[in-house]
């Protein structure tokens, strides 16, 4: 009987299957379901290309390849979507455990790789560590959009003012490199603060200097 691993709310991501063998699609489908995780299993990159295409872009989602494949190979496939931009964690599951494709992989992004037969309580392990990291960059890239949204309500005034504060310089600075008066310089980073939502200089200079375009 499999053992339940801790109730996580990353168990609302996909968890992607691209293996060739029927037989290893169901084990892994059966075993990662019956732990509470959403699985869809594809038998080859291209029908796991089309479901991916066919997806909201805003489900976090991670990916478990054997890496050779029918067609594109495991490790073409991992290449395809990072020349598309996408940025699912990816580990390797194969019995073909050689090293040259394992370290390939390993430097072209992948979480890990693993050879078959593989432990139960590995995969699980594996799959979650890999949600977890879909979310947070799923979280980072929302926060940097609604920055750069913010950032954008700035006028030109504002954002001379936010360029001179991220470079360190002092409202008195600011003043003379812009030739406008101290309180008018204070009145604008007042302004900045408030449309970026922050209410401290040192939080106005992070997100500046973390997101600007």
């Amino acid at each position: 009987m499999l053992k339940k691993i801790q109730e996580v709310p990353v168990k609302s991501g996909v968890v992607y299957v691209v293996d060739d063998d029927e037989a290893m699609r169901d084990s892994m489908s059966w075993l990662l379901e019956g732990n509470g995780f959403k699985v869809s299993c594809h038998e080859s990159a291209e029908r796991f290309l089309q479901a991916l295409a066919n997806t909201d872009a805003s489900t976090a989602a991670c990916a478990i390849f054997d890496v050779r494949l029918p067609g594109m190979s495991g490790i073409e496939l991992q290449q395809k979507l990072a020349a598309q931009g996408h940025q699912i964690p990816i580990a390797f599951v194969t019995g073909h455990g050689e090293v040259k494709l394992a370290v390939q992989a390993i430097k072209q992004g992948a979480v890990d790789f693993l050879e078959k037969p593989f432990k139960e309580n590995q995969i699980c392990s594996l799959v979650e560590n890999m949600l977890s990291k879909a979310y947070l960059e799923q979280k980072q890239n929302l926060e940097v959009q609604a920055a750069q949204t913010k950032l954008k309500t700035l006028t030109k005034r504002e954002k001379e003012v936010l360029e001179c504060l991220v470079k360190g310089c002092t409202n008195r600075q600011v003043g003379e490199t812009l030739n406008i008066s101290l309180k008018t310089v204070e009145a604008h980073r007042a302004n900045v603060m408030d449309k970026l939502g922050v209410n401290r200089v040192a939080s106005l200079l992070k997100l500046a200097i973390s997101h600007q375009q």
